[in-house]
């Protein structure tokens, strides 16, 4: 099975980053940390089934090809190209997210 690269883009960092800072005020380090480490755990995922998540909902999104993978209350926004899964954004999909592609 072909290996992909993955490249997490500065954006979805922030987004990893405020999430584990919401995470770190709110239940303790704990908790941001066991985030962190599901977040990239699914991230990690892509490297071997880089289509493993669904074209996303929107059609805005899904005409770009962007996919999407579930986390829990979080959704990972990522797009392959060629061998490489650019991850764009991780939000809480509780939220109003679309706005950030729009």
């Amino acid at each position: 099975m072909p290996k992909y690269d993955i490249r997490i883009l500065t954006p979805a960092w922030q987004d990893i980053e405020r999430i584990a800072d919401v995470h770190m005020l709110s239940v303790g380090p704990k908790s941001a940390e066991a985030i962190t480490n599901k977040l990239m755990g699914k991230i990690e995922l892509l490297l071997e089934q880089p289509l493993m998540g669904a074209l996303h909902s929107d059609e805005f999104l899904a005409m770009r090809q962007f996919r999407k993978m579930i986390c829990g209350n979080y959704i990972i926004i990522y797009k392959l190209v060629d061998t490489t899964v650019f991850i764009y954004r991780v939000v809480d999909g509780r939220t109003n997210y679309l706005k950030l592609f729009y």
